[in-house]
């Protein structure tokens, strides 16, 4: 599966990595931060809590699989403060986890960076129109990204004036 997504990459990622799913530390706390409604999803989207479902479901559902395969894209910054470079390379990003979910979601599920954005606005709480599109956000999953770039040795800081986002998508080996 390693060489299938990759092979799909076609040279868009950053960095990519493949890690045992049982290395993937899970966080509470994350899910305190979506509940405190810090990026404006929770309670609005599909693929962010509640809706997201619980943390322990999450976690199953990941550790239903054995190994989780990585990716990382580099987005170039003016400065630090430069949110429309930061959301033009969360979008290339998106687009980039989406074309996977479209690809391998059916049997291997994705989760992304942030919530849900095939739809300008989200549906919720009414019928997604879009499911088979739709896929997770790490962090309403509570997977710490930090540390999954640790355990996948992986970049999460590529520098100053730069952001990376991260996905994965799940698989048995």
């Amino acid at each position: 599966m390693r060489e299938a997504f990759t092979k799909a990459l076609n040279g868009r990622a950053f960095e990519c990595s493949v890690i045992p799913t049982k290395d993937i530390l899970f966080s509470p706390e994350l899910l305190e931060t979506c509940e405190r409604n810090t990026c404006g999803k929770y309670n609005h989207s599909w693929t962010c809590p509640p809706a997201s479902g619980s943390l322990e479901n999450q976690k199953r559902k990941i550790l239903s699989f054995s190994h989780a395969f990585i990716f990382t894209t580099k987005g170039a910054l003016e400065d630090s403060f430069d949110y429309e470079g930061m959301k033009k390379a969360g979008d290339a990003h998106n687009l980039i986890t989406g074309e996977l979910h479209e690809l391998f979601g059916a049997v291997n599920p994705v989760y992304g960076a942030g919530s849900c954005r095939v739809c300008e606005k989200c549906t919720y709480p009414d019928a997604c129109r879009f499911p088979e599109k739709a896929y997770f956000s790490l962090e309403a999953a509570g997977i710490n990204v930090t540390e999954l770039s640790r355990a996948g040795g992986v970049h999460y800081n590529n520098g100053e004036n730069t952001v990376t986002y991260f996905s994965i998508i799940l698989f048995n080996e």
